[in-house]
């Protein structure tokens, strides 16, 4: 996703992962994305100003690197400028209950969409203040590996964690491995980084937490949530390719040795089980019971809340007999990291959610909401899926995600609604959420990783492997419409 922000290189950007998990997703019947307007405006200045105020406003959260205005900002403003024109537009025309409604409906998006995201920052910032991904990073860093070694094994983590942990989150911890062990050697850390961005989109494509896409997709029931993993395979594709052509350009030798010791801290593994129970829940809530699955987070909110509670009762006994075993021990290191330990506190993991990114997922939800109640999604979905076929419209989509943010991209194919089969709806959430690899500001990874890998990791050094890159993107669609053509010849449109 192209949302350009200026990022630290500190390890706190851990808690920035939700520009992935952002994305997690649009909890949305499959009904609130087909609200039109009465009134057809796409001809009208008012539609024409509505249209101009949105491009304005995403030129400059595209430039949010340059100029360091967050990206809430100018969204925020576009939105409620947008609505306020429809709003007019309406009154004047005698039906303001018609824009009341729709209003209303966009704004239960993104409310659910804010409660699911909440839960999901509180958990992950909850596991970063228990040192989980440290702890991580740190063992990768005890084990010597050498350059090759480490390309494919931080490679393979990302696309593999990325399904849960989401792909930002993923692509951070891989960096900060990567940073560390080659610290100097910049062509390495670049190379790295690109296989490390192109792993974890792949990895979030396959799984409905692996990115906001495929999220947005599921929670609009065109996919059912174990019909992700039929992307396995062509993610893996996409993965494979680039992986094998750039890991012939690594030196096969061994970075100097570094050592870091890194424990982590009480209830940490619990942390973790309690969040895949949350997950767990959150499906159950959609699968079997036909309710949004932002009830299931909330629940698993509520999981987090009583384990914090035992966390903070027990903290004194915990201290108390760990400064006795140490002491036994003799450990003064370990018994002076005792004095600097603090409760476990739910609600500051939840205060130190990324607002910003909440509010901006406010103003983008809206602004297309409101295009697409003036009419401009109409024409959209008739010129791509009428004019073209329903796969090169796909494919080009995809494409296009690398250089606009794929939120508004899949969240104006989700509301247009086209009449697709099955594999096609398979097919633009592949393409969405691996088409951001093309380049490094394509995905919300790519951007954070650029900031954190700053000097080594580039726009043009990534560009400069983008070809290869493209290939990965092809053969992943060509086996995507292989394995799972039968999904393709169900419609008999395509």
């Amino acid at each position: 996703m192209t949302m350009l922000f200026q990022l630290s290189c500190q390890p706190r950007l851990y808690r920035r992962w939700p520009f992935l998990l952002a994305a997690l997703l649009l909890l949305i019947s499959p009904s609130a994305f087909a609200v039109t307007g009465e009134l057809n405006l796409t001809t009208s200045a008012v539609g024409f100003f509505a249209v101009a105020i949105f491009v304005l406003a995403y030129a400059l959260v595209m430039a949010e690197e340059k100029i360091h205005m967050r990206k809430s900002k100018p969204v925020l403003v576009a939105a409620g400028i947008i609505w306020g024109l429809i709003g007019w537009v309406y009154v004047q025309n005698g039906m303001p209950e018609a824009s009341e409604y729709a209003f209303r409906v966009t704004l239960l998006e993104f409310t659910e969409l804010m409660l699911f995201l909440l839960v999901a920052m509180t958990y992950i910032n909850a596991m970063e203040e228990r040192r989980v991904f440290d702890a991580l990073r740190s063992w990768m860093l005890r084990k010597g590996f050498n350059y090759r070694t480490l390309f494919w094994l931080t490679g393979g983590l990302a696309f593999l964690l990325s399904p849960i942990a989401d792909n930002l989150t993923t692509a951070l911890l891989m960096c900060a491995v990567v940073t560390k062990v080659a610290e100097g050697d910049q062509r390495f850390i670049n190379v790295a980084c690109i296989n490390i961005v192109v792993a974890a989109n792949a990895g979030g494509a396959f799984s409905p937490f692996g990115d906001i896409t495929t999220l947005m997709v599921w929670q609009a029931g065109m996919v059912e949530f174990q019909e992700f993993f039929i992307l396995f395979f062509p993610a893996l594709v996409n993965f494979l390719i680039p992986a094998a052509i750039m890991s012939v350009f690594i030196k096969d030798e061994k970075p100097a040795s570094v050592y870091e010791d890194v424990w982590m801290k009480r209830g940490a593994r619990r942390i973790v089980l309690l969040f895949l129970l949350t997950i767990i829940t959150a499906v159950l809530c959609h699968v079997v019971l036909h309710l949004p699955p932002v009830l299931g987070m909330m629940t698993g909110l509520g999981y987090l809340q009583f384990f914090g509670y035992y966390l903070r009762r027990s903290l004194p006994r915990s201290l108390e007999r760990k400064r006795e075993r140490y002491s036994r021990q003799g450990d003064n290191q370990k018994l002076a990291q005792l004095g600097s330990v603090v409760p476990f506190d739910v609600f500051n993991r939840v205060a130190r959610a990324e607002w910003d990114t909440l509010l901006f997922f406010y103003g983008v939800v809206m602004c297309v909401g409101g295009l697409g109640f003036m009419g401009y999604l109409g024409l959209l979905s008739e010129a791509l899926y009428t004019g073209w076929n329903a796969t090169a419209a796909n494919i080009t989509l995809g494409i296009v995600s690398a250089v606009i943010d794929n939120i508004p991209v899949m969240f104006a194919v989700l509301t247009m609604e086209p009449d697709m089969s099955h594999g096609q709806w398979l097919l633009i959430t592949l393409t969405a959420g691996v088409g951001g690899s093309l380049l490094s500001i394509g995905s919300a990874a790519g951007v954070a990783v650029m900031g954190q890998a700053r000097g080594s990791y580039t726009f043009m050094g990534h560009l400069r492997w983008s070809p290869v890159i493209l290939l990965g993107y092809i053969a992943s669609i060509l086996v995507h419409m292989w394995l799972n053509a039968e999904s393709f010849a169900l419609f008999s449109g395509i």
